[in-house]
């Protein structure tokens, strides 16, 4: 990836060949050995962070005229604090190759004149120029020491770099997930939008299971750009195929799970269940508390109100320690329903995304990705009044 932008990008070059120390950190450019002034006079070395917009996967360009600087507040040589640096006191977490580099500012100048940096080159000596000119008048320090880090960091499990976490400065968060190992058994309806957003999640790896085949019904309730060579194959084939493009460790089988089925779970660390029939459902739900695998149970139903549809949409969750006390309380349909009830059964594309958001949310606050401020048990999702109830204990919930 170093050697790739450095060379596709006019920008980056002309840095490396001036002399700057320049590495890069997934969708951060950084500059080690900027040499500035503490207050007392003494010479420091600082970084430049900044972040970089992936246009394509070789083409970057800046998102603003800001910096992240790993240092204390630099001075001017009379010991005052360089001005107009405006930012402030943050953080800011980079991969374990660059622990070395420790944001604690950010610095915001703008140019006067054009209100923005042409480019990279342009941002990095400006910034140099005015912090660690004081350094080099005093101490002879020299911000071009050639030290470039051209080694990649670790590519992970996306085949484009992951711009979104480094934008968003969340990658601290986006590492929670590296270790997961996701099933997803089901890729109807909702199944198909769990594994939609669970592709763009760093999870190690996902394991998507569906027997059935992609038919003209399955696109319309089901994310991504329909080819009309996907109708009549597998599932399986189709959402591999669709995905491949994007992440590593995505395997897709076309395979009913049952209690049989242990050795596709094995290792597993999270699943979704999103089946539609009680019976699947039942020997589904054996097999990962009898593995004491966590997982998440969705369940959507619509029926005709005066006229318009109406319902509710369900996310339950089964901790392992608590997975048989929760199956007991019958939250999910365990039984198959007459068969032509089963062949009605409406599903919309908007309601299973939403079921499905709200599956892969709960997940992710299992993790700590988002906010929680107790541990939710189950969500139920009501159309009429658009009101979500949650739950978050076993006693809250009705048997």
């Amino acid at each position: 990836m170093y050697q790739k932008l450095v060379s596709l990008n006019d920008d980056l070059r002309r840095l490396v060949e001036k002399g700057y120390a320049v590495a890069i950190d997934s969708g951060y450019l950084v500059v080690r050995d900027i040499p500035y002034l503490d207050q007392a006079g003494g010479l420091q070395i600082g970084a430049f962070v900044t972040k970089m917009v992936f246009i394509d996967e070789s083409r970057v360009q800046q998102e603003d005229h800001q910096v992240f600087f790993t240092g204390s507040i630099p001075h001017e040589l009379d010991g005052h604090a360089i001005a107009n640096l405006g930012g402030g006191p943050t953080t800011l977490t980079l991969s374990t190759r660059c622990q070395d580099v420790v944001v604690q500012r950010s610095f915001s100048n703008k140019p006067t004149v054009a209100g923005r940096f042409e480019d990279f080159f342009a941002k990095v000596e400006s910034y140099t120029t005015l912090i660690s000119g004081p350094a080099m008048e005093r101490h002879g320090a020299s911000p071009y020491t050639f030290r470039s880090d051209t080694e990649d960091a670790e590519s992970g499990v996306f085949k484009l770099t992951d711009s979104m976490s480094s934008r968003a400065e969340i990658v601290d968060l986006s590492d929670l997930f590296v270790n997961e190992v996701v099933a997803i058994i089901g890729l109807g309806g909702t199944g198909s939008y769990v594994l939609d957003f669970m592709v763009k999640t760093p999870v190690r790896e996902i394991r998507g299971f569906d027997v059935d085949a992609f038919h003209v019904h399955n696109a319309y309730r089901s994310p991504g750009r329909l080819s009309s060579d996907e109708l009549g194959k597998p599932k399986a084939v189709v959402y591999a195929e669709r995905y491949d493009n994007f992440r590593h460790g995505l395997k897709i089988q076309a395979k009913r799970i049952d209690a049989s089925c242990v050795e596709e779970l094995e290792g597993v660390s999270f699943a979704f269940v999103c089946v539609d029939k009680g019976s699947s459902r039942t020997a589904i739900f054996d097999l990962l508390i009898a593995m004491k695998i966590p997982f998440i149970d969705v369940g959507m139903g619509l029926k005709r109100k005066n006229g318009s549809l109406a319902g509710q949409a369900r996310v339950t969750y089964y901790p392992p320690e608590k997975a048989k006390e929760l199956r007991a309380l019958n939250l999910a349909e365990m039984h198959d329903g007459p068969e032509d009830m089963y062949r009605t059964n409406i599903q919309i594309g908007e309601f299973n995304a939403l079921n499905a958001t709200l599956a892969v949310t709960l997940y992710k606050q299992l993790r700590g990705f988002y906010f929680s401020e107790a541990g939710l048990v189950q969500l139920l999702f009501r159309l009429s009044d658009m009101n979500i109830i949650c739950e978050s204990g076993f006693d809250e919930i009705p048997s």
